[in-house]
Order: structure tokens, then sequence, then C-alpha cells
């Protein structure tokens, strides 16, 4: 069975740097991304990385968070930098089945971890 698995959430500062991992089982992904959710608030698309390791983020964490994964494609990692307090929500690892395209909605995603907590204090 697929599962995905977030970990390496937590409290930082603003200006801070944390990095959060995917762990993948059951089966390989040629597009996978991370989303976040805040309380209150629709999830949201902030990053995918495609079948050649490509990678597209949305505008407010451009340039800020990079998303990259090991060769097996059974691990990948969002590195976020500069961060803000509006970075602060869950964070959900996702996966699709589709291999073309770049998804940047909830719904062309297949797969989902059960999110992991960032807490960005000002």
């Amino acid at each position: 069975q697929v599962q995905l698995k977030e970990s390496g959430g937590g409290l930082v500062q603003a200006g801070d740097s944390l990095r959060l991992s995917c762990e993948v089982s059951g089966g390989t992904f040629s597009i996978m991304g991370w989303f976040r959710q805040a309380p209150g608030k629709e999830r949201e698309f902030v990053g995918g990385i495609i079948y050649n390791d490509n990678t597209y983020y949305s505008d407010s964490v451009k340039g800020r968070f990079t998303i990259s994964r090991d060769n097996a494609k059974t691990t990948m990692d969002l590195q976020m930098n500069s961060l803000k307090s509006e970075d602060t929500a869950v964070y959900f690892c996702a996966a699709t089945k589709e291999q073309r395209g770049r998804p940047r909605h909830r719904g062309d995603y297949d797969y989902w971890g059960q999110g992991t907590h960032v807490t960005v204090s000002s």
C-alpha cells in the first residue's frame, strides 16, 4: 500500500530555516508536491517536482523554499529558508499518478501524508 509520511516540523523564529522530509513507501511517483494549510484556511499549493526533477513553486515561497529528492524517488525534501510568520501551517506531502504536467491543485493529487506542523514566531 502507498504511504507518505512527513517529518521535520517544529517551532522556529522568523528568519530561521527548517527542512522537512517525506518518506514514500508502496510505490514511486514521477510527480510529487508539498501543500500547506493554516487554521481556518484552504489547503494551498507550495511547490512540486516532476519526473526529471524539475521543480516549480507558488509565488509566496519562490526564492525561499527548495524541493529535492533522491534518485530512487523514495524521499522528497522541502528546504525552507527565511521563514516568515505567514508560513505557519501544517505541511503535507502529496503524490499523483499523473506523469505529465505541473499540477498545482489539491484535487490533482491522489495520495497524502498526515502532515507535520510548522510554527514560525515573530
